[in-house]
């Protein structure tokens, strides 16, 4: 069964970037502390990592990330979603307008001007080919921003939240919650290590 998983970064003070995010600074001012974890050679992060990454059947981000990814200092061979650990999935981007052009165009890109909702309609379709070629599920990772996450959230469309609690205090930046409808998760999984509190919730609709 596909499932749809906001999967993100945040810190101690409830931040998904630091002060001043922009397309040459994605994760801003010390905001590169939030994903010491994904590159960490700890056994269990590296496990976390290659766990939430393999079921990938299609990616979810909205255009403030992918112009971020997408960028000059953005994505490569080394540093893309899931890169060393699985192979690449369908990348679905909200948007209001395509852009004109794609840097990474060796990845499967498709932008969706419709709407949160029908972007991660898209995805699921996606996804779900993708485990009918590969005989196995597939889910839609909500990798973010934090706006993409806390909407999906807020419109019931997610069925699993995980936090990657990373140690730090950033005092600004990008928030990951800025209110909506009160919920109560149910906590399935933790993990610590020494760069991050791994957390997974499902979340009921």
């Amino acid at each position: 069964m596909t499932r749809i998983i906001a999967d993100i970064s945040v810190s101690l003070d409830g931040f998904v970037t630091g002060p001043d995010p922009g397309p040459d600074n994605g994760l801003g001012t010390g905001g590169e502390a939030l994903h010491l974890w994904a590159f960490s050679g700890d056994p269990d992060d590296r496990r976390v990592l290659r766990e939430a990454t393999a079921r990938s059947g299609a990616v979810v981000l909205g255009r403030r990330l992918f112009d971020v990814v997408d960028g000059p200092k953005g994505w490569d061979d080394t540093s893309g979603y899931g890169a060393g650990e699985v192979g690449r999935p369908a990348f679905v981007v909200v948007t209001s307008s395509p852009p004109e052009s794609v840097r990474t165009a060796d990845l499967d890109w498709t932008f969706v001007t419709t709407g949160l909702r029908d972007a991660v309609t898209a995805a699921r379709e996606r996804a779900e080919a993708a485990a009918r070629v590969r005989g196995e599920d597939r889910d839609v990772i909500l990798m973010g921003g934090g706006a993409t996450v806390g909407s999906a959230l807020e419109a019931g469309l997610v069925d699993a939240l995980t936090l990657h609690l990373a140690p730090v205090v950033l005092g600004g930046g990008t928030p990951l919650f800025t209110g909506g409808t009160p919920r109560t998760l149910v906590q399935r999984s933790v993990v610590s290590t020494s760069t991050a509190t791994h957390l997974t919730y499902d979340v009921p609709r």
